[in-house]
């Protein structure tokens, strides 16, 4: 019997791709099992149950990469997916992603870079056919709030969320803002058992003292001026739920002891009451600040800080898995032209390179406000390359590392734009080796390594 790790299928009807993708693949010690066309694959589909890897061409007459991937998914739930699709396909290449694919690679094929695309997806490969498997397990309750990310760092995340979600352990959030702290949130209460009761969340960052406790506890009738009638607070309101905390970090020392008796008895006194409540509720809370160096400055409570982080988990920042971005894009981009009622279908693939270059500052948040910017303003039925912002626009005309005697051609750029890109595209060329990158910038390791990390790049190849 054969084991499918080892084992790949090559789909595609030009007879040279497809000799020189299996010899590329079988040179580093996978077995390949090519196929001409579409047709020819779905006939033998039984050899595809133990497959690890199909690598399809998207565009083939008969029988496309779409009829494949669906064939494959029904036979197959384990197997990685990766498109092939020239630029013409390339809003559809992402679609399939969308339907299951893991990835997809442009045309003309860097060999090397499909050896590294066909070894993340084999690495990032996690159980599909069980009726537990991690997306099933997250969003059967919710399609609304699906987490987009098929990057080696969300799928650690998702895997993380999964172990934890059933638990009653208090969780504590931590990441840069714009990150979507509040969508991992929600699915580990939507993952729960206590995905029927309330989620309510609560910034503590917008509230003075003061309000923050009656938001919190709640209050009775005649406990200060203008209170006329009994408010139960969130705790109370999301009893047997989850109550989420955002922004934790800003919360100001005199509620942070109110709020840390509560972890210690799970219990609660509305402001002016004097009876005790006990309440099942379970605490998500989130921050963007180091809360470790906050304890040391005195502005966090050592005590508070270790009962809230029972569970500790990390959400990546968007440079961290730049894969995502034109999952995300794509996303977005239907939401909005839907939101604002206007007829755009597909995405400029120098556009969603340049994007998955950008480091991301403010994250998922900013690229959602980016793609609804463009929708607003865009004028036909695809968002392209010049719609962008000038500091976003380095798509393939702004190679700079050129073959040997090619001039670069510049736009309106600054040194630290063109720097930057020097390096992402060094790191890109060598395959993340960055000692590599260093000798093809003519610069010392030490000095690769002190740009990549001023201009957000520590995602970027690690070997």
């Amino acid at each position: 019997m054969m084991k499918s790790i080892n084992h790949i299928a090559v789909i595609d009807d030009e007879s040279e791709s497809l000799a020189s993708i299996c010899r590329a693949l079988e040179k580093v010690g996978y077995q390949v099992l090519p196929f001409g066309d579409g047709e020819e694959a779905l006939d033998q589909l039984y050899l595809f149950k133990r497959i690890a890897l199909v690598i399809t061409d998207l565009k083939m007459p008969r029988v496309t990469g779409i009829d494949v991937l669906k064939a494959v998914r029904s036979v197959n739930q384990r197997a990685g997916l990766l498109m092939v699709t020239g630029h013409g396909t390339v809003e559809t290449a992402v679609e399939a992603m969308r339907l299951g694919a893991d990835d997809y690679i442009l045309k003309p094929l860097d060999l090397f870079e499909l050896r590294d695309r066909v070894k993340q997806i084999l690495l990032n490969q996690a159980p599909r056919c069980e009726p537990h498997s991690l997306e099933t397990q997250l969003y059967r309750h919710s399609e609304t709030n699906r987490i987009i990310g098929r990057s080696l760092p969300m799928q650690a995340l998702l895997e993380q969320i999964a172990i934890v979600a059933p638990t009653r352990s208090t969780v504590l959030l931590l990441g840069e803002s714009g990150t979507g702290k509040d969508l991992i949130a929600q699915a580990l209460h939507k993952s729960s058992p206590r995905r029927e009761e309330n989620f309510l969340p609560l910034n503590c960052a917008a509230l003075s003292p003061t309000l923050l406790e009656s938001e919190l506890f709640g209050y009775e009738a005649g406990a200060f001026t203008g209170a006329s009638k009994r408010r139960l607070g969130k705790l109370e309101m999301a009893k047997y739920g989850t109550l989420f905390l955002d922004e934790i970090g800003d919360m100001p020392l005199e509620m942070q002891v109110k709020l840390l008796r509560f972890l210690e008895t799970r219990e609660i006194m509305r402001v002016g009451g004097n009876t005790s409540l006990r309440l099942d509720v379970r605490l998500i809370a989130a921050t963007n600040r180091q809360l470790g160096e906050a304890v040391r400055q005195g502005t966090f409570r050592t005590d508070l800080y270790y009962r809230l982080k029972v569970v500790t988990l990390t959400v990546p920042p968007l440079r961290e898995r730049a894969g995502d971005i034109p999952l995300l894009a794509w996303s977005f981009l239907k939401t909005y032209a839907n939101e604002h009622q206007k007829q755009i279908t597909s995405l400029d693939p120098t556009l969603l390179k340049s994007i998955s270059q950008h480091s991301w500052p403010g994250n998922v948040r900013e690229l959602r406000n980016l793609i609804e910017t463009l929708v607003i303003f865009c004028k036909g039925d695809t968002l392209k390359m010049q719609d962008l912002p000038t500091e976003l626009q380095l798509g393939e005309s702004e190679s700079f590392l050129k073959t040997e005697g090619e001039v670069p051609r510049f736009r309106d750029l600054n040194m630290k734009t063109l720097e930057r890109q020097a390096v992402l595209q060094a790191l890109e060329r060598s395959h993340g080796n960055r000692q590599r990158a260093a000798q093809m910038l003519g610069i010392g390791l030490r000095t690769l390594q002190n740009k990549v990390k001023e201009y957000g790049l520590t995602g970027r190849g690690n070997r």
